[in-house]
């Protein structure tokens, strides 16, 4: 996942709304979002190469997404998966806090990762580049692959697209998926640089990518309102293609924890 932006407890109807990428090579296998049959609670999409998820949420309100944070330069080539990161949150019955104490040596085992997780009435962040679990403050906000509301331009872009589209009583869908499938070039000048080269860089700029053997395979919609509905679209897009793609649509009440 490499653009998440979400408006948290910003909207008179929606606690949270969320709009989503996940940027990954073409040709790593990847299930739809669907209830999982190991665990029917868990909405989300799977990696099936390692059998962890990029973003989920449960019936019993339990929220988590990932992105990777890119840092080339540190990568380890045996570490774990951080889809597990995901899958083992909601998987469980921890408060966020207790869910982080619990990942050994603070994550340092598994490359840059940037977490979003929580529970009916909370939302948290957590980076083992900074190691810190902040609360999630009410408002609009970007993660792509740098600490959270980092300005890089598609989160300033995005972040702006997503205080518009929030200004309307009800928000649209389409207009979500609109914001994500943006491909417009970044000027060099306004590129970061992670250490992967200037056409790389400029590659992954734009909120959807399109790079030989990599981009964007899904984008993610979902609405959560204040009476715990929920609505949840996923789309998979066909290799550089982002107007041909198949889509699953899920609407659920979420109960409250026991």
């Amino acid at each position: 996942m490499c653009l998440i932006l979400f408006a948290y407890e910003s909207h008179p109807k929606y606690k949270l709304v969320v709009a989503a990428n996940r940027d990954e090579f073409y040709s790593r296998p990847t299930s739809p979002a669907d209830f999982w049959q190991d665990n029917p609670e868990i909405l989300a999409g799977r990696d099936l190469r390692e059998g962890g998820t990029w973003m989920g949420i449960t019936t019993n309100g339990r929220f988590a997404a990932l992105t990777n944070y890119r840092d080339p330069s540190r990568n380890k080539k045996t570490a774990p998966s951080r889809g597990h990161l995901v899958q083992r949150f909601l998987d469980s019955t921890m408060t966020p806090s207790a869910y982080i104490d619990q990942i050994p040596d603070a994550g340092k085992e598994y490359n840059g990762f940037n977490l979003l997780i929580g529970e009916h009435d909370s939302l948290y962040y957590y980076s083992n580049r900074e190691q810190i679990l902040r609360p999630v403050s009410p408002g609009i906000h970007g993660l792509s692959n740098a600490l959270l509301n980092d300005p890089w331009p598609k989160v300033i872009k995005g972040k702006q697209a997503l205080e518009m589209a929030l200004q309307h009583d009800e928000v649209k869908p389409e207009q979500l998926f609109a914001i994500l499938v943006d491909q417009e070039p970044v000027e060099d000048q306004e590129l970061p640089d992670t250490g992967v080269g200037l056409e790389m860089e400029r590659g992954l700029a734009p909120a959807f990518v399109t790079m030989s053997g990599y981009g964007t395979k899904t984008s993610t919609v979902i609405l959560i309102d204040h009476s715990d509905q929920v609505r949840f679209w996923e789309r998979s897009f066909t290799e550089e293609r982002p107007d041909v793609w198949t889509e699953v649509y899920y609407e659920l009440s979420l109960r409250q924890p026991k």
